[in-house]
């Protein structure tokens, strides 16, 4: 009986064990890839200016001369990597919100596909986990498609970023990108464009649903000119993992963020998660709330080589209808409450 007891005390103390190694495993994952989106393009691009400075120049030349070589890849599908989409640390990613991808209907593999993801959120955490990795499971869900997601251009022009980026199937978000991947790529392809962008961005907090699509058009009229089917795609929770200090329109703030908007593409936010051993402190880590990514049913779309105004207009309201369907049908099964409402900016 006593051999027994400090049996299972041990395994007791061991499961209590494993269990910690896995959380410090799911943040130090989390930690790599807040890193990366944050400072890693910038620290690479100096370290390579500090090698070309050094004795190892010859090192930091090669690079450059195969940066040049290989600068148009990027706008040609990228390059990616099975194997890369398939690391174990992205699996630590997912479990550490948890971040899940549900699937509501098939893709055919002989069609194109443009998705509409909402809402952009401060980093797209669960874009990112969801289409540009393996862990939760995309290519077992819509097997036959290969996603793209879409970033900005800025980003593949640092130097190590843009490989470490096009490895898990990520692009430029930019026409001649897109119109590659939809016109000379074959079929089955998937491209995921954050609809709402940067500006989208600056509005995202704990509790609110929101997203910014009654202008944003440019990518109805791509999916018009290729015959791409358009797929709303929301994710329930993206909001919630950080939380920002949103700026009055007019005030002093949303005049910077929108400065660096026009001219450099992104708008800084002004946010916090948890710290690195405390979820009580503030830091960078985003808080560990689910993530629940639903993908809606494809709209078809007719391919029309210069689609009139009109047409955009119509497609782009069926997908507005769609996306609150969507949300509607979903809100309540993900922790909403049915009198919620999709506010469409």
């Amino acid at each position: 009986g006593t051999g027994s007891n400090v049996l299972s005390a041990l395994q007791d103390l061991f499961w209590l064990s494993k269990s910690k190694v896995e959380k410090q495993l799911q943040i130090i994952s989390v930690l790599q890839w807040v890193l990366t989106f944050l400072i890693m393009g910038i620290a690479c691009t100096l370290i390579l200016m500090y090698i070309l400075c050094t004795d190892c120049w010859a090192i930091a030349a090669l690079y450059l001369a195969w940066l040049v070589f290989d600068w148009n890849t990027p706008k040609k599908g990228g390059r990616r990597s099975q194997w890369v989409r398939n690391w174990a640390i992205w699996r630590y990613f997912r479990d550490y919100f948890p971040i899940r991808l549900v699937k509501t209907h098939n893709l055919l593999t002989t069609r194109n596909y443009i998705f509409g993801y909402h809402p952009h959120g401060i980093m797209g955490l669960g874009a990112f986990c969801n289409f540009s990795t393996e862990a939760t499971g995309v290519g077992q869900k819509f097997p036959g498609i290969r996603p793209y997601l879409a970033t900005l251009a800025g980003n593949f022009r640092m130097p190590i970023l843009r490989d470490y980026l096009m490895s898990g199937g990520i692009c430029p978000v930019n026409r001649d990108s897109i119109d590659y991947i939809l016109s000379k790529n074959g079929s089955g392809n998937a491209i995921i464009i954050v609809v709402g962008g940067a500006a989208e961005s600056l509005n995202c907090t704990p509790g609110k649903n929101s997203v910014t699509l009654k202008n944003r058009k440019g990518f109805v009229k791509l999916a018009l000119r290729h015959g791409a089917d358009l797929v709303p795609v929301y994710s329930f929770g993206e909001n919630e993992v950080y939380q920002q200090v949103i700026f009055e329109e007019g005030s002093w703030g949303r005049w910077v963020q929108k400065k660096f908007q026009k001219h450099i593409g992104f708008a800084p936010c002004i946010f916090h998660g948890r710290g690195l051993f405390s979820s009580n402190t503030w830091g960078l880590l985003p808080y560990s709330k689910p993530i629940t990514t639903v993908v809606g049913e494809p709209i078809t779309i007719p391919k029309i080589d210069n689609p009139s105004q009109k047409e955009v207009d119509f497609y782009h309201s069926i997908y507005v209808d769609s996306l609150i369907k969507l949300f509607d049908k979903y809100k309540s099964k993900f922790g909403l409450p049915e009198s919620e409402v999709l506010e469409v900016n």
